[in-house]
């Protein structure tokens, strides 16, 4: 057996696409949806992935603009900077790139971006409201994995799931989006004792771990969907995610490519939620997001 292969690429195009329709209503109403990404350091990684993101955007007709600092900027001109984004009505998103600068207190820069424009769904309130099951921004990377779920008709309710990774970023949303939907929910981390036998019973497994090949096809259950979450970059400078992909579709019944499976899908949600930002300050934030 030979794993169905979800594609993400064609799949975050689809969302695009879609996006487009709202960014065209807003415009004929004067608004255009903008996301300001800040930027502090030289870490080359962060700098792929804001042109992506900022690329992404544009695609969808939505203005990026960027935010750059130095590597040995202060946390209070950050903080400064986003008090002043908070304030700007032009802007309906606000993206502060990670990891920052060893100085700066990513927890405090995080939780001083208004809730409103949040649109990496990091800040605090956000994450209580996910667990609430109360309306808010849910994190890109969860989201996106859920979207894709949802596409390729995977059954949810009565399943179990097991996420490896408890990260506020992506494992516990996870869980808790995978809650929201009746399956049953296994989280996983470094402390967890026979790992295997956990994996082993999953039939929709998550890896978001940053562990290059970790899970091998003899953790996996038969016919399970697997979505690797993680981007490892390998001694040859490939790519690989926390999955080893050729050994798993054997195994799998389907699975996401890294590249070109969760990452893409990460992006397309980032360009959902700014979008749903500036419907809402449209509607004076009375929709749910």
């Amino acid at each position: 057996m030979t794993a169905r292969i979800i594609d993400g690429r064609a799949l975050a195009a689809s969302v695009r696409a879609s996006v487009k329709q709202t960014v065209a209503e807003l415009a004929a109403t004067g608004v255009r949806p903008c996301l300001a990404v800040i930027l502090a350091g030289n870490d080359p990684a962060s700098r792929i992935y804001v042109r992506n993101k900022s690329r992404a955007g544009t695609q969808a007709g939505v203005l990026s603009e960027l935010h750059e600092f130095p590597e040995q900027v202060p946390e209070a001109a950050l903080l400064e900077r986003i008090g002043a984004l908070n304030a700007d009505r032009r802007v309906h998103g606000i993206l502060v790139q990670l990891p920052l600068p060893a100085q700066i207190r990513a927890e405090r820069v995080l939780g001083a971006i208004s809730p409103a424009k949040d649109v990496d769904g990091f800040h605090p309130e956000n994450l209580g409201a996910l667990v609430a099951g109360r309306p808010g921004f849910v994190p890109c990377t969860p989201a996106g994995v859920m979207m894709m779920l949802e596409r390729e008709g995977v059954t949810l309710a009565g399943r179990h799931a097991v996420v490896l990774g408890r990260s506020n970023i992506v494992g516990k949303p996870m869980a808790l989006l995978l809650l929201r939907r009746d399956a049953t929910v296994t989280i996983c981390h470094s402390k967890t004792q026979q790992l295997s036998v956990h994996t082993r019973q999953a039939d929709i497994l998550i890896a978001a771990i940053g562990r290059a090949k970790f899970v091998t096809a003899q953790m996996l259950k038969p016919g399970a969907c697997v979505i690797d979450v993680g981007i490892n970059r390998l001694d040859d400078g490939s790519l690989s995610g926390d999955v080893d992909f050729a050994a798993a579709q054997e195994v799998a019944g389907t699975i996401t490519p890294v590249p070109g499976g969760v990452g893409p899908m990460t992006v397309a949600m980032l360009i959902v939620n700014t979008v749903r930002a500036a419907a809402q300050s449209v509607a004076g934030g009375g929709e749910e997001r």
